[in-house]
């Protein structure tokens, strides 16, 4: 769970990623969908069901910007290996990662997840959202690429892909772009592969902080300490520069 305070700073630090990552019209653009949406995105769950992932108010913005960090983990990891990097830029990255999951939001004008008013299912099954009856059925990353339609935001044929195919073969509709037997029908960018290994990552590990919410495991906690790393490199790498210059 998450109180009032960390819901604020979650959306704070969204924001503050948009604005720091995208320029031009397409910031204009999406810092006008997500003060739009505002209200209903900031305390959007994850997922309905307790155990599934981050399924509490602010769950929402909580799984994507766990799931841009851990994205970028990965591609490191790709990167560190000698994999082919150069089919997809870093901004392509964080926008796919941050709208894998928009369609969960729900559509313009209602909410996806809706509370359950059945105690029963809420107690024993831990079924504590369900999916609002009142909206048309589509799939989570089809509405979102609906919706960033409406607010006339372009998106990239490897953000298209990202988003399209975050579930990996979890989605019976994604098995033709994952499971090819020709190189001309091979997906032609990592892209996918990363977004959809850091949904797979990042929705483990907020299980385990369900399953073991006694113990201080968050990713919060883990972004903390790779700030602070950061950070004090930053200051070895300064001071070794006017080292350097001293003894020049």
């Amino acid at each position: 769970m998450l109180n009032e305070k960390q819901i604020q700073e979650n959306w704070d630090d969204l924001i503050r990623l948009i604005e720091d990552t995208f320029e031009g019209d397409r910031k204009d653009k999406l810092l006008q969908m997500y003060e739009q949406l505002k209200d209903r995105m900031m305390f959007a769950p994850a997922s309905g069901t307790e155990h599934f992932h981050s399924c509490y108010p602010g769950g929402y913005v909580h799984h994507v910007l766990n799931i841009v960090n851990i994205a970028k983990d990965i591609k490191d990891v790709w990167y560190n290996n000698a994999a082919y990097m150069d089919d997809y830029t870093e901004e392509e990255l964080v926008f796919a990662a941050l709208h894998h999951d928009l369609g969960k939001v729900g559509d313009l004008e209602g909410d996806n997840y809706i509370p359950n008013d059945s105690e029963w299912h809420r107690k024993n099954q831990g079924k504590i959202y369900v999916t609002n009856p009142e909206l048309q059925y589509m799939a989570a990353p089809d509405r979102g690429i609906w919706i960033l339609n409406q607010f006339g935001i372009k998106i990239s044929l490897n953000e298209m892909l990202g988003i399209k195919l975050a579930d990996g073969m979890y989605d019976d509709g994604n098995i033709k772009y994952f499971k090819t037997y020709s190189k001309d029908t091979t997906l032609k960018s990592n892209l996918p592969y990363i977004i959809h290994h850091a949904d797979m990552t990042t929705t483990r590990i907020e299980y385990e902080q369900w399953l073991h919410s006694d113990k201080d495991i968050s990713l919060n906690n883990i972004s903390k300490t790779k700030k602070q790393v950061k950070q004090e490199q930053k200051q070895v790498d300064n001071l070794k520069e006017k080292f350097d210059e001293l003894f020049a």
